[in-house]
Formats: C-alpha cells, sequence, structure tokens
C-alpha cells in the first residue's frame, strides 16, 4: 500500500465547486464533544431553528440601524435646515462625521463583541444609539447636531461587523451568503419603511411644540430603545454556548462547521497574534477596495435618493413615497442574488455582474438624466465573500470590522459629493459614484484571481505542511504534530483550507 502522503490528509474540497464534506481521514482532527450522541437530531429540522432564532431579529435590527442613519435625508425635506439654520456645507458635515466615527470604533467594538456574549454588547449598543437617535430630535442648533451625529456613528459602529462575524459563526461557508443576504435586505426595507414612515410622521409637525424632522428623529429613536432593551433576552449567543440548543445540537452546529474547515467554532482564546495575522493579510486590504467600491454607492443611494427625487419637481412627502418601489425592487434582488451566490458558489462572478449592472445604471444617469436604477445588491457579494475566505474567529471578526470600517469611511466622501449647486442632475455625484464601482470591478477580479491561483497551489501540494505520520511536506509550510494543530495554527492558511470564489 502506498505511504499516505499529506496532500490527500483531508481530501480538501472545493466548496465553490459544489464538493461535498472533507472525509475523515486516519489522521483527522479530534471532533467536538466525541462523546456526544448526534444521531437523533436532524440537521434540516436543527438549521431551521438557528435560522428563526437568529436572522429575523438580526435583520430588524439591521432595519433600526439603517433607518436611524438615514433618516436624516427624509427629515431634510421637512424644513429641517432652515430650523436648524444650517448651510449646504453645514449640513453635509453633519452627514459625513458620523461615518468617520462610525469607522473608528468599528474595529475595536468587533473585538469586545468576541470577549462579551452578543446578548450583551449589541444590547448595550442599541440602547446607546437610541437615545441619541431621540436626542437628536432635540438639538437647536449646527454644534449639537454634530456633537449627536458623532455618538450616534460612534454607538451604531458595531452592530453590522459583528452580526456579518456573529453569523459567520453559526453558517457552513456555502450557508452564509443566503443568510447575510436576508440580514442585508434590511437596508432595503428600511429606505422603503423609512420613506412611507416619514411622510407618516410629517402629519404630526406643530404637535408638542415640536417640528414634523424632530418627530421623525425622536420617535425612531424610541423604537430603537424598546428594540435594544428586549435583544437582551432575544439575542443568541455563539453555538458552543447557545442555551436554546440542547448539547446534541450544539455539538452537530459545531460540528458542521469543523467539517468546513472552520475548527475556531469550537471556541478561541484571544490571541494578540491572530489580530496581528489580520492586519498583515493581503486579501483583508484588497477586500477593503471591492468593499468601499460598493459600499460609497450604497451611501450615496440611501442619503441623497429622496433629495434627487425631490429636486426633479416632486412636493417632499410625494419624492419620500417615490423612494418605497425603489427599495423594494432591491429587496428583492438582493435576496436572489444572496439565494444564487450560495447555490452556485461563485460569488465573485456575482459581484462582477452586479457591478457591472451598476456601472450601466450610473452611465445611464450621466447621459440621459433620467430616472434612477437600482442597485443596492451591488455589495452584496462583497461582505459575504470576506466572511467566507477568512478562518480563525478572532482574525475573522477583526478582517470583516476592518473591510468594513475602512469601506464605511467612504461613507464620509459620499456625504459630500451630492452638492445642492449641481442640481437637479448631480453629475459630480454620479460621476464620482461611476468611479467607485470601478474600482470595486478591477479589485474583483483581481482578488478572484489570485485566490484561484493560491487554491491551485494548495491542490499541487506547494503548501502542504510537515505533519507527523504523513510523507511530504515543506519544512517553510511549517511542522505540526497533527492536522488539528494546523489547521489552528495557521487558520486559513492551512494547505488544505479552499477559498470560496
Amino acid at each position: 500500500m502506498a505511504d499516505t502522503s499529506l496532500t490527500d490528509k483531508e481530501h480538501p474540497t472545493h466548496i465553490e465547486n459544489g464538493g461535498g464534506a472533507p472525509q475523515k481521514s486516519e489522521h483527522a482532527p479530534d471532533m467536538f464533544n466525541p462523546a456526544v450522541d448526534v444521531s437523533g437530531v436532524d440537521t434540516q429540522k436543527l438549521m431551521r431553528k438557528v435560522d428563526s432564532r437568529t436572522i429575523p431579529w438580526l435583520a430588524f435590527l439591521y432595519l433600526l440601524a439603517f433607518l436611524d442613519r438615514t433618516s436624516i435625508g427624509n427629515a431634510k425635506l421637512y424644513s429641517m435646515e432652515t430650523d436648524l439654520h444650517l448651510t449646504d456645507t453645514q449640513y453635509l458635515l453633519s452627514l459625513t462625521i458620523f461615518f468617520i466615527s462610525y469607522a473608528i470604533f468599528e474595529v475595536p467594538s468587533n473585538v469586545i463583541l468576541k470577549r462579551l456574549r452578543p446578548s450583551v454588547w449589541l444590547s448595550i449598543l442599541m440602547v446607546l444609539w437610541g437615545v441619541m437617535m431621540t436626542v437628536q430630535g432635540l438639538v437647536s442648533n449646527f454644534s449639537g447636531l454634530m456633537a449627536i451625529r458623532w455618538m450616534l456613528g460612534m454607538f451604531e459602529a458595531g452592530l453590522f461587523p459583528g452580526v456579518t462575524y456573529y453569523l459567520s459563526c453559526w453558517y457552513k461557508r456555502s450557508e452564509f451568503g443566503v443568510r447575510i443576504a436576508i440580514f442585508f435586505s434590511a437596508a432595503t426595507v428600511s429606505g422603503a419603511f423609512g420613506g412611507l414612515l416619514a411622510a407618516g410622521i410629517s402629519k404630526m409637525n406643530g404637535i408638542g411644540g415640536k417640528a414634523a424632522w424632530q418627530w421623525i428623529f425622536i420617535l425612531e429613536g424610541l423604537a430603537t430603545v424598546v428594540a435594544g432593551t428586549l435583544s437582551f433576552w432575544i439575542i443568541v449567543d455563539f453555538p458552543d454556548d447557545a442555551k436554546f440548543l440542547t448539547e446534541a445540537e450544539r455539538t452537530v452546529v459545531i460540528r458542521r462547521l469543523q467539517g468546513d474547515d472552520q475548527l475556531s467554532a469550537a471556541g478561541e482564546r484571544l490571541r494578540w497574534k491572530n489580530i496581528v495575522a489580520s492586519l498583515a493579510d493581503w486579501k483583508t486590504y484588497l477586500y477593503i477596495i471591492v468593499y468601499s467600491g460598493a459600499d460609497m454607492p450604497l451611501y450615496a443611494f440611501a442619503l441623497f435618493l429622496p433629495s434627487i427625487i425631490s429636486e426633479v419637481r416632486f412636493e417632499a412627502t410625494a419624492a419620500n413615497l417615490l423612494t418605497i418601489p425603489v427599495y423594494v425592487a432591491a429587496c428583492i434582488v438582493t435576496c436572489v442574488v444572496g439565494l444564487l451566490a450560495d447555490r452556485y458558489g461563485n460569488r465573485g462572478l456575482f459581484n462582477l455582474g452586479c457591478l457591472v449592472i451598476a456601472a450601466m445604471g450610473y452611465i445611464i444617469l450621466l447621459s440621459s438624466r433620467n430616472a434612477t436604477l437600482s442597485y443596492v445588491a451591488v455589495y452584496l457579494a462583497a461582505w459575504a465573500w470576506v466572511g467566507n475566505n477568512v478562518e480563525g474567529s478572532y482574525k475573522r471578526s477583526v478582517s470583516l470590522a476592518m473591510v468594513i470600517s475602512v469601506g464605511n469611511i467612504q461613507g464620509a466622501i459620499s456625504s459630500n459629493v451630492y452638492r445642492a449647486n449641481q442640481t437637479p442632475w448631480y453629475p459630480l455625484g454620479h460621476g464620482l459614484v461611476l468611479m467607485y464601482i470601478c474600482f470595486g470591478l478591477i479589485s474583483t477580479v483581481v482578488v478572484r484571481f489570485w485566490l484561484k491561483a493560491e487554491n491551485a497551489r494548495r491542490d499541487r501540494g506547494e503548501r502542504d505542511e510537515i505533519i507527523e505520520g504523513y510523507e511530504g511536506g515543506l519544512e517553510a509550510n511549517g511542522v505540526f504534530e497533527s492536522v488539528e494543530d494546523a489547521k489552528r495554527e495557521k487558520g486559513d492558511r492551512w494547505s488544505g483550507y479552499r477559498y470560496t470564489l
């Protein structure tokens, strides 16, 4: 019989090609809770149970978050600038400062999330930003608005990267995209709901001596405070200590993730070298460009769509209502793309397709000065892609936070590209958005090419480690006592790991 080679140690599977789970070898890593009998657990029923306890409430929280951060665009149409004596530049600065604090606090928030329970940290953040949102409706000048927008960005910073990382700790890579798509579709729903809500709340103008724009902030902020308080009891924690699952069910969830090369699913201690590894990983910086190429257009769209529609001869309430069908269409596209990307695996190609459609839309906007095209699903594959190609729970949490953090700095840029002196067609704004989309297209092609090449090197055995009991391997790739040690130490750099394309 031929000697066992390192390349054969786990029968690495190309997840993007729809392969099955890796077969266990004689020297495969020890399974989680080996003494627990899981024969009575129905996996499909179990994952539906997990879905019901994680996705709906998290999507609702993100709906509130996106509603809170973009409602200023709706409030602007109801004399907010006049009442606060804001110039166009001051209004744009109030948008910009939100994204600066948002970007600064995303990475540390994800590290804290891993140290604390999600049910605690995310709930605290929600209550605090809900309070800030409510107070935003009580400000009386530019200075007060700037201070509150800074605080609002600081407290909101932890939700999006935190939930993205949190879900990647529950689901296999082949299952992640559609769940994150449903979660992220809340952003598009909030766009539609925000316009409808603003139109309804505007009828309260003058009640209690408050203007319509003030009531928009106050009521939406109070709703967030209530949701944040309830979240402490509703949000479930990580798989290894999820109380709504039985011991056998927790074991199945974690074993599934281990079979998907996510050994950190069973728990990982904070080690600074994992954080350093994220900072030193070239993929992190390319993902930043991919995400930025999609995130800047997203925020420009969300913040200025009501104003853009208003400038083409529609009154404030009509403009808010006309945003609804655009966001409904975007919600449908987001979910469909997520489903197809999970089914067929090539998320990079879906990202390219969405970016091309977005570019076509903005070319039309620049040339014909016609209807705004929906493109919110453009960024879907970019951040789902990130969560699928980093292993090691601390490294993954920091990588996701870094990508999203730097990507959200583009929100500060997008806050300043639609200038009042360029109404109603905004050629500068549309042109800069198109430029960012082109950045996303180019970086997506580069990332996909590099990941495919790296997978090929691993197929040829060029990344094989030296493992006791196996023939072959290169000392430069590391020397380990077992496959499990190699997996845990190297994470996504392990020779048996295959990147999702």
